[in-house]
């Protein structure tokens, strides 16, 4: 797939927007996995979508690791490079199939915003719950807010529960990040009163 640009997001972190190849289609919260040959060796790993359509381009967003072996090489990245794509690949996805809830930690923020930003261009409500000390996106979580959505950025070290028990019942129940922030998000569904075996969890490891 070719590079159509790169952009910072924030905090170590940039989108990488891709030109949708004929034939691919994807859903936001499905992922796909990225192949690159750095210093003689092939590396993959496995990115979430960040847009909420695949149209013309499709979006991830990749977190930096300065000590990383793929994250720093796919951020110096330029227009017109090409990347090794297979996919999509993943069960938890969004199909314009009503009101969504979304709680993200860290780089789950990239397919929450997908998420919301597809649910409120079809017409429903949309909650996000994101738990970061550096938050990415911000601008298209402000623009989400602007829009209606229901969004609350809180640090690494805040609880969930009173985020989590304001919105529990206000939609479908996605969760994306790494695996301590899944546990946390479910206990505090859980604690709400709400259906942790009905929530679509993606876990980062």
């Amino acid at each position: 797939m070719t590079v159509r640009a790169v952009r910072s997001v924030g905090p170590n972190a940039v989108a990488l927007e891709l030109a949708t190849p004929a034939g691919f289609a994807a859903l936001p919260g499905q992922f796909v996995l990225v192949r690159a040959t750095v210093d003689g060796e092939e590396i993959a790993r496995h990115y979430t979508l960040s847009s909420p359509t695949v149209g013309e381009t499709f979006e991830v967003t990749v977190g930096i690791d300065p000590d990383g072996d793929l994250s720093p090489w796919l951020a110096d990245l330029n227009a017109g490079d090409e990347l090794d794509v297979e996919g999509p690949f993943g069960d938890v996805d969004y199909d314009d199939d009503g009101d969504v809830v979304v709680f993200a930690g860290g780089p789950g923020v990239g397919p929450a915003i997908g998420i919301a930003e597809r649910a409120r261009e079809r017409g429903h409500a949309a909650a996000v719950v994101y738990r970061d000390d550096a938050p990415i996106h911000e601008d298209r979580l402000a623009t989400l807010s602007a829009g209606g959505a229901d969004v609350t950025v809180l640090g690494d070290d805040a609880s969930l529960d009173a985020a989590v028990a304001r919105v529990v019942n206000d939609g479908g129940i996605y969760v994306f990040g790494f695996r301590e922030f899944v546990d946390d998000a479910l206990a505090a569904v859980e604690a709400a009163g709400g259906d942790p075996d009905a929530a679509d969890v993606e876990s980062f490891g």
